[in-house]
């Protein structure tokens, strides 16, 4: 797991009367099971086309996550999906994220 850098700053107008805070926030990359070759799906579903496949040894972002098709891989069996770029999910029992369950923000 990798961590960008964090940043917090307060940005002030010319006159100094408005200020606004700036946050950056981490982003982590998790890896995909250890031997597999994970499919991305347009969807949080099985139903969904793959868009492309992760290679081995992948690490992947998780921006939302999401409930879809039932799914069973090396971390159990879960419905939970994990949205790693725009239109692209990934079953999350393939993901190690250290957690049962949601580590990210639900998908809206």
């Amino acid at each position: 797991m990798s961590v960008d850098r964090v940043e917090n700053r307060v940005e002030k107008s010319g006159d100094g009367a408005t200020e606004a805070a700036v946050t950056t926030t981490a982003l982590r990359y998790y890896a995909v099971a250890p031997g597999v070759r994970l499919n991305v799906r347009s969807g949080p579903g099985t139903s969904y086309s793959i868009v492309r496949v992760l290679a081995e040894g992948a690490k992947v972002p998780i921006f939302c996550q999401t409930p879809g098709t039932w799914v069973t891989g090396p971390y159990g069996t879960s419905n939970l999906w994990d949205n790693i770029d725009d239109g692209e999910f990934v079953a999350d029992a393939y993901i190690y994220t250290g957690a049962d369950g949601y580590v990210a923000p639900r998908c809206y």
